[in-house]
């Protein structure tokens, strides 16, 4: 309970923080894995019961929109649903090396991100993305390639 409460605490500070770095030591202190050079904006929210590490991982270079969801657990809370398997949800969440992530996207449990994808602002991604693509929509789909030419 303490140390769920602790993860908390991290996440609501680094979510007001101003300092980029000083919000980057805040998140990884809370057990989310980022690596190197990875941007995460204000009012970015991880959604996994404040569990900690290895849930939620982030290559080099990622960047990440203000008010971005990514959630890991998902259940009914105190429905009579919950006791209906198939409504709770655990899973990880990765997002590989130099992604771009729009505003208010959401990345749903056991989601894959691909490798310099980029998620639209607003998305809903429900399924692994792969390396290049350009996703957008609810649900997300695949719009485009960041290697195609116009793009260069």
């Amino acid at each position: 309970m303490i140390k769920r409460f602790t993860i908390y605490l991290l996440r609501a500070f680094a979510n007001h923080c101003i300092f980029p770095q000083l919000r980057m030591v805040l998140f990884r202190l809370s057990g989310i894995e980022i690596g190197e050079d990875t941007f995460i904006n204000m009012r970015t929210f991880f959604i996994d019961n404040y569990r900690g590490k290895g849930r939620i991982k982030f290559g080099k270079r990622v960047a990440i929109a203000p008010n971005v969801i990514f959630i890991v657990d998902s259940d009914p809370n105190n429905s009579l649903l919950k006791n209906i398997q198939g409504f709770i949800t655990q899973g990880s969440i990765e997002v590989k090396d130099d992604a771009w992530i729009g505003a208010a996207a959401i990345i749903m449990p056991n989601v894959c991100v691909g490798r310099s994808s980029i998620i639209g602002a607003g998305a809903v991604v429900t399924k692994d993305v792969e390396d290049y693509a350009i996703m957008a929509g609810n649900p997300a789909r695949k719009i485009g390639d960041t290697r195609d030419e116009k793009y260069k």
